[in-house]
């Protein structure tokens, strides 16, 4: 039996108004039939949305793109001064406009995709594509690499064939930081959203946590 969880009371979401739920529209597809991220379909026939347990994962899942390049921050690091003078990355003052924090209930099965059961299964599935794509075994940390996005989505189709709802992971930034992917059809039900605000201190703790300031 494939490990499977499910979704707490409330998940959160960031996403435009006036729906953080809304999925994206099929316009906005790449050519390949995706939206770009880890676990959409590579066969471009259902969407997928991505939500956190907690608000806090919900920032800094959103916010990671505007860090600091790596080879950047040793560099900074090693100029000699307080880090009160270490210059930090940027988020810009309006990403906060026309953005809100939604939460919504979710129904279904979703797929602990790091369990040992599922990391077996998906092994024996994927191997030729790992190969074909110059990974030389799958493990856990194939799984939560940023790249190569193919091996997550080949995942994601896997699990979406076996009837799961979607796919629960934790965040890359932290293990602390829950998140899911919710295959369409959507067992979601909208509860509340909010603006989101430069005030906000669960997005201030965010901006700490990935060294970051609003501008």
């Amino acid at each position: 039996m494939f490990e499977a969880k499910q979704a707490p009371n409330a998940l959160f979401r960031i996403g435009r108004q006036p729906d953080p739920w809304q999925p994206p529209d099929w316009s906005r597809a790449s050519p390949d039939g995706t939206f770009g991220n880890r676990f959409d379909d590579p066969q471009g026939n259902y969407r997928v949305l991505y939500a956190a347990s907690q608000e806090l994962s919900c920032y800094v899942e959103t916010l990671a793109r505007f860090r600091l390049d790596l080879a950047l921050l040793a560099e900074l690091k090693e100029i000699e001064g307080d880090d009160d003078f270490f210059p930090l990355g940027e988020v810009p003052n309006e990403w906060c406009e026309g953005r809100l924090l939604g939460t919504a209930s979710a129904n279904g099965d979703y797929a602990d995709i790091y369990a040992s059961e599922w990391v077996a299964f998906l092994r024996a599935n994927l191997a030729s594509e790992c190969l074909h794509l110059g990974v030389r075994d799958l493990d856990a940390a194939v799984l939560q690499n940023y790249s190569p996005r193919r091996i997550t989505q080949l995942a994601s189709l896997r699990i979406y064939e076996r009837g799961f709802s979607g796919i629960y992971y934790r965040s890359r930034f932290g293990h602390d930081l829950e998140n899911w992917a919710l295959f369409e059809p959507f067992r979601i039900t909208p509860i509340d959203s909010k603006d989101i605000s430069v005030d906000d201190p669960i997005l201030r703790e965010a901006l700490d946590l990935l060294g970051l300031k609003i501008s």
